[in-house]
């Protein structure tokens, strides 16, 4: 399988729906609801997340055919080929869309070609708002606008990327003792927070803003994030050499029956003391 001509086909894929997200930036969608997770941020869809998942098919669809992969994505029922071929396109053509509905920036476009046994092999994000574009491809290294990216943590304080602000998270106390304790280990003077994004971009700004961190504690209420919310960002992250486990730092499923990711939680971080 060529993995270098896949992820030039997803990166085209992102950009087609890149633009139907910026047409639309300054005017006002339709809103509908779906059946998601607990929190409302999973359950919101505009007709803009499903003209970016019919842009995005477009491209991917007829690899699907040629190179006999199966589809994972948002705004389609799941139909299990994922479980049965070699590898499947993940998709969420809009994340954020919560962000993107506010009209804050924090939204974006994740695809993602991940193995049969939840290895991310290619991995693609478009921020629509900076038309800033990441990528990576298993054992190529990582990508930001086409040059290869280096991490570079310049602040002197830790940063913490969080959809809903902190104050208004079930688990404030434990995040706040965790962010606190990291911080101390590394010497820093305090803990500064962002927050609006969706889970894809919160991982991308975790890059962005070293050092920094992200986390979704284990819950037994649906949502956390799905499949298809990390797994681009996972495969960035691997070849960054950087950690995006579950909450214990254990390996991350991206290919469990079920897709949202709530039982093990999440947790990424862009330097490895913070593990």
């Amino acid at each position: 399988m060529d993995l270098l001509l896949l992820k030039d086909i997803a990166i085209k894929a992102a950009q087609s729906a890149g633009k139907i997200i910026q047409k639309k930036l300054n005017e006002d969608v339709e809103v509908s609801t779906k059946d998601g997770g607990s929190s409302y941020s999973s359950q919101v869809v505009t007709e803009v997340d499903k003209a970016c998942e019919t842009a995005i098919l477009a491209h991917l669809l007829p690899t699907c055919t040629e190179f006999d992969i199966a589809l994972l994505t948002e705004e389609t029922e799941d139909n299990g080929s994922r479980f049965e071929k070699d590898f499947f396109w993940c998709v969420d053509p809009m994340d954020g869309t919560l962000a993107f509905i506010n009209k804050h920036p924090g939204f974006s476009v994740s695809i993602a070609l991940v193995a049969k046994d939840g290895t991310p092999f290619i991995g693609v994000v478009l921020d629509p708002s900076t038309d800033t574009l990441y990528y990576a491809v298993k054992g190529h290294g990582a990508f930001r606008n086409g040059i290869p990216w280096v991490i570079k943590n310049n602040n002197d304080y830790l940063t913490y990327t969080t959809d809903k602000k902190l104050k208004d998270t079930p688990q404030v106390t434990e995040i706040n003792k965790i962010l606190n304790e990291k911080a101390k280990q590394l010497n820093l003077n305090t803990v500064k927070e962002m927050n609006g994004a969706g889970a894809v971009l919160n991982a991308i700004l975790v890059l962005e803003n070293g050092p920094a961190c992200m986390m979704k504690f284990p819950k037994k209420e649906k949502g956390g994030g799905s499949i298809w919310d990390y797994a681009a960002t996972a495969c960035i992250y691997n070849e960054l050499g950087l950690p995006a486990t579950t909450f214990d730092g254990g390996q991350f499923d991206l290919n469990k029956k079920n897709a949202f990711m709530n039982g093990k939680g999440v947790f990424y971080s862009n330097l490895n003391p913070l593990q």
